[in-house]
């Protein structure tokens, strides 16, 4: 048995109208203790894109645009067994509480980031009363990313911006 990694609490408000869903935070993303830290992944600069904002250097401020932007950040795993970065290893997992976070906030979509947190969201969620969609992952590992799907998705809660 390996050993029990941890993921991250959820960012989000109660005005949050969009939940981002990852799968489990990276080894470069445990290590600075915060979503998204490899700098190759492509998240931070889709989303912050989206707006027309500059993609904030401290962990703080990105809290504070997800809070201005009104966007909930997760992600489906909250503690597992896993083997570097590779989301293929994930084992003996516990899933979030999705549907405590529905019930302390506005969200009305969301968008679940690549194949593995798909997967698993739709096993214990499928009928969780909210939309949502699968989103090609924002990994650098993933050479399918489509900056225009995201952008796509983004626009059906927040309109074009």
């Amino acid at each position: 048995m390996g050993e029990i990694k941890y993921g991250f609490e959820p960012v989000y408000h109660k005005d949050s109208k969009l939940l981002i869903l990852g799968s489990f935070p990276s080894v470069k993303s445990r290590q600075i203790d915060f979503y998204y830290g490899n700098k190759q992944n492509k998240f931070w600069k889709t989303v912050c894109g989206f707006f027309g904002e500059e993609v904030p250097a401290a962990t703080e401020d990105k809290k504070q645009f997800l809070y201005r932007r009104k966007i909930a950040l997760w992600d489906i795993v909250t503690e597992c067994e896993i083997v570097g970065s590779q989301d293929s290893t994930i084992k003996n997992f516990k899933t979030a509480d999705i549907k405590k976070l529905l019930q302390n906030s506005q969200i009305s979509f969301i968008i679940i980031n690549g194949g593995t947190a798909f997967s698993i969201f739709e096993k214990q969620f499928a009928d969780i009363g909210v939309p949502y969609i699968k989103l090609p992952s924002t990994s650098p590992a993933n050479t399918r990313f489509s900056k225009e799907e995201w952008h796509n998705a983004l626009s059906r809660v927040f309109g074009r911006a």
